[in-house]
């Protein structure tokens, strides 16, 4: 169990994380959160006291405070709570006042909240994930089998069915759903891309056509970035339409049976994004250890890949690294925002 400043150090840490991503309203809640939680709601004695890590690449406990209170909001359930909330514009004393009523009113809410890790499903990392794509579509002249680890609601599953504008180049079909990051680098390999098959895993898959399922994403969306609100929403109306669905499984048993299935003449790419930081890491030792396996036993016929966005502790964004197989081998081909807003395209040389 950490001690209560730690608790607080780590939603400073949070704090700071949401101002970079641009959200100052998040950023600011987590910081009265650290400065002004007590022990006098059960609420914040359970977060005072909590027994994991609190850190954002573990439990993220600031994220689950902030999306419980973001669901209450969003529901319906807390009008004063919303009152507060974007796009009104209150005082720290009015805002904090409103959470703490919210701790007391819907306590049993918000306790049964605080025990699920956050579920983001950002679109904006589709952007990244296509040149990768395109990379692997070149490199091996093959259609792709997609598996997609840590897959959510299975948003960032369906990449191909939204509209890219990745500098000066376009791709994919007209769409609710167009992404337009800050592009930096040259242009994305052009490649014919076709996708054969697509499946994807999550401990607590979310359906895009539950009612319940889609307030959960959203109160995960900070409260004041309403195009990332409506980005999701358009994607989840997608998904639904394409009944598209995410198998409820543990990630290493669910890859182990994706692996075993033979892929002749496609490329078969694992990917996650964001996710595998929060395996445990027997898991991820596992995990890898499984890839490995299977990239020995890949073949020009049947090619491996593994593409994944992922943080690496550097300051500027996560590493958009891709691996291949059979030749083993792995390059960084980019970096990108952890929500996807710019991309900094490196490429695989000879392309």
């Amino acid at each position: 169990m950490e001690t209560p400043e730690v608790i607080r150090q780590s939603f400073l840490r949070q704090a700071q994380s949401c101002d970079d991503l641009g959200s100052p309203f998040t950023a600011r809640l987590c910081r009265l959160a650290a400065l002004r939680l007590d022990m006098q709601t059960t609420a914040g004695s359970r977060i005072l006291n909590w027994a994991g890590d609190p850190s954002s690449s573990r439990d993220a406990l600031a994220l689950r405070l902030a999306g419980s209170l973001h669901a209450l909001v969003l529901s319906g359930r807390a009008p004063s709570l919303a009152a507060t909330y974007p796009p009104h514009v209150v005082d720290d004393d009015t805002l904090w006042a409103a959470c703490e009523a919210a701790f007391r009113e819907h306590e049993a809410f918000i306790l049964e909240r605080l025990k699920s890790a956050p579920q983001t499903n950002e679109v904006r990392r589709s952007a990244a994930l296509l040149p990768g794509f395109l990379t692997i579509a070149a490199l091996t002249g093959k259609p792709l089998v997609l598996s997609e680890i840590g897959a959510s609601a299975g948003l960032n599953l369906q990449w191909d069915r939204y509209r890219h504008r990745l500098g000066n180049s376009v791709w994919g079909p007209d769409s609710t759903v167009v992404l337009e990051p800050d592009w930096q680098g040259d242009a994305p390999p052009s490649a014919d891309l076709s996708v054969l098959d697509r499946a994807g895993c999550d401990l607590n898959p979310l359906d895009p056509s539950s009612r319940e399922d889609r307030l959960r994403l959203f109160s995960y969306i900070w409260a004041d970035q309403r195009d990332r609100l409506e980005r999701a929403a358009a994607a989840l109306d997608i998904a639904a339409e394409n009944g598209l669905t995410v198998e409820r499984a543990d990630a290493i048993e669910w890859l182990r049976r994706r692996l075993a299935v033979p892929r002749r003449a496609a490329a078969h790419v694992i990917y996650h994004t964001i996710a595998w930081q929060y395996l445990p890491e027997t898991l991820k030792e596992e995990g890898e250890a499984l890839i490995r396996k299977a990239g020995r036993e890949a073949s020009d016929e049947a090619p491996l890949a593994r593409l994944q966005l992922e943080a690496d502790g550097k300051p500027d964004g996560a590493a958009l690294t891709l691996e291949i197989w059979p030749s083993g081998e792995r390059r960084e081909i980019g970096r990108a925002d952890f929500h996807g807003r710019w991309i900094k395209w490196k490429g695989w040389a000879g392309l």
